[in-house]
């Protein structure tokens, strides 16, 4: 069983392609399952398309899921196509997202913090003039908001939880070891996956996300693990599948998961 939950298309404003043509890749790559999970709209924001390079306009949302489950009925028997959806977690537009998104049928929903005190955790200049203190300071609260997503209920999986990387390789450096297994025992206790991330590959870091260490301790606390691809690209479709099923098994990992009507499916590695 070869699944990736974690794709994305045109509506974000970052990726290209249609839904049409990452499920076709998925049948490429030989994926029995495939999710597609575009970023949500900024609900928080008065705009129609608050930022147009970064995730849907409002309107586009029932669009989106109308399109997937047109997909999904036409498809099947080739592949099974999995409605998803990324979404950020702002603690003070929580339960909005929580409403909006509980009118839609989704198989799972993706969990992922991309902005912390104001900025894009991608952003190589939020860094800049940072003492030691202050640069721990962003990384304690990074894994606070990632820590406090999973007790939200909210989710099924949590994206890339080591993200903040991606632009910056020396985050792996600034050790908050006690933050990092707090997240880790939390997201265990509520039942929520992680996924292994292959879009680091496109980042400075390189490889992908979280780090063979973050696994290792999350396999110690019984933290479950899935695979997304985060694919913005048809030809990133299921990358480093192979890798990553080759690298969990040496940490230890005998089974994955992925999800279908927000029902955990439990698959062998």
């Amino acid at each position: 069983m070869k699944f990736d939950l974690h794709t994305h298309h045109f509506r974000c404003g970052h990726a290209d392609g249609t839904i049409r043509d990452y499920i076709e890749a998925g049948i490429t790559s030989g994926l029995d399952v495939i999710g597609i999970s575009d970023h949500t709209p900024y609900f928080g924001s008065p705009s129609e398309q608050a930022f147009p390079h970064i995730a849907m306009a409002k309107s586009e949302l029932a669009r989106y899921v109308d399109e997937v489950l047109s997909l999904q009925k036409e498809y099947a028997g080739k592949i099974d196509v999995l409605l998803g959806i990324e979404s950020d977690y702002f603690p003070e537009h929580a339960e909005l997202y929580r409403k909006t998104l509980s009118a839609y049928p989704f198989d799972y929903i993706i969990g992922s913090v991309h902005n912390v005190g104001g900025a894009s955790i991608f952003n190589k200049n939020r860094w800049r003039g940072l003492g030691p203190q202050e640069k721990l300071a962003s990384k304690v609260e990074y894994y606070r908001l990632i820590t406090e997503s999973a007790r939200s209920g909210m989710f099924q999986i949590l994206g890339h939880i080591d993200a903040m990387k991606g632009n910056y390789p020396q985050f792996s450096e600034i050790s908050a070891p006690a933050e990092i297994d707090e997240c880790l025992r939390v997201i265990s206790d509520c039942g929520v996956a992680i996924e292994i991330n292959t879009s680091g590959s496109t980042k400075l870091s390189g490889g992908w996300y979280p780090s063979d260490d973050i696994l290792e301790r999350a396999l110690h606390y019984g933290v479950e693990v899935t695979f997304g691809s985060d694919a913005h690209l048809t030809s990133r479709v299921a990358d480093q599948h192979e890798a990553v099923v080759a690298r969990l098994k040496e940490i230890g990992f005998t089974q994955w998961v992925y999800f279908k009507q927000k029902e955990k499916k439990t698959v062998k590695l």
